[in-house]
């Protein structure tokens, strides 16, 4: 077990070491001071890059709070910070040596959760008048809504693959509902397409999905229980007759394929517009087993 240190302050604050790449460069947040902000209610913190043992402070966006999420195996690192005032926050792109303000759909809030090998980072953000939470992709220079599934009326974006293929939640603004998605190339297809007609099973937060496209999600049972699933993409070759088309469910015109190798409706209490941003707060730290984040106002 190796100490990594702090950036000066006290302790590494709420959650520490949180990704680590293969190339062995370790991301997370750290307290630099002793000094509890005004704005935030505890010292300043920052995220750290962890090279060649050496704990190196990324700082913010000019706010006194920030948060690492992932790094990839070119060393760079998305997460959000506050900007100046710590009333809004930012999700950001760090790349050799320099941290770049991603900006938002129009809200005060966004966080980047995710970043595949080429720079393109996902995550989520509240649009205009933080009228709504909806997912993102950004991609050359430039961030793009990810619209939900027909029905709801916002979403969020976890993961990224290889291939550009988004997964998330897609779910009621008010809390009601959640269902997962498959985001391929501008097209949004439930997860639940892939369900066999009959089954009980309903598909809700995806999990991660790997650059052959094989997702993990969880699956919930009318009577709440959980299961473990996988979908994998099936090829024309495939003769097995487990394989159906997102199309034999959905009206999308996606060609997109899968198959469900293991196994509800998940039942979300009623939230009000205002606790929109508290909500994407729990979703996050939920994920990523983030003690602490969730609490902040």
């Amino acid at each position: 077990m190796h100490d990594l240190g702090t950036l000066g302050g006290p302790d590494s604050g709420t959650a520490g070491a949180l990704a680590l790449n293969e190339r062995g460069q370790v991301t997370g947040v750290s307290y630099t001071n002793f000094d509890v902000s005004p704005t935030t209610g505890e010292p300043t913190l920052n995220v750290f890059l962890w090279n060649r043992n050496r704990m190196q402070s990324l700082g913010t966006l000019g706010g006194a709070f920030a948060d690492a999420r992932t790094i990839n195996e070119r060393g760079q690192i998305v997460g959000f910070t506050t900007l100046a005032g710590d009333v809004d926050s930012h999700p950001f792109l760090w790349d050799h040596g320099s941290m770049r303000d991603l900006g938002t759909l129009g809200g005060s809030f966004g966080v980047a959760g995710w970043v595949n090998g080429v720079g393109e980072v996902v995550g989520a953000s509240l649009t205009a008048g933080d009228e709504s939470l909806r997912g993102f992709i950004w991609r050359h220079g430039r961030m793009s809504s990810i619209e939900p599934v027909e029905g709801d009326t916002c979403g969020d974006a976890f993961l990224i693959n290889g291939r550009g293929q988004v997964i998330g939640p897609s779910f009621d603004c008010n809390g009601e509902s959640t269902r997962g998605y498959l985001w391929d190339d501008g097209v949004i297809i439930d997860l639940n397409a892939f369900v066999p007609p009959g089954s009980d099973l309903h598909l809700a937060d995806p999990q991660f999905i790997n650059d052959r496209g094989e997702i993990v999600v969880a699956g919930f049972l009318p009577n709440g229980n959980e299961h473990a699933v996988v979908l994998l993409p099936c090829y024309e070759d495939d003769d097995d007759k487990e394989c159906r088309e997102a199309s034999q469910n959905m009206t999308a015109s996606s060609k997109a394929v899968g198959r469900t190798v293991a196994a509800g409706t998940a039942i979300r209490p009623r939230v009000s517009r205002a606790e929109m941003l508290a909500q994407l707060h729990s979703r996050k730290t939920r994920r990523y087993h983030i003690f602490g984040v969730g609490a902040r106002n």
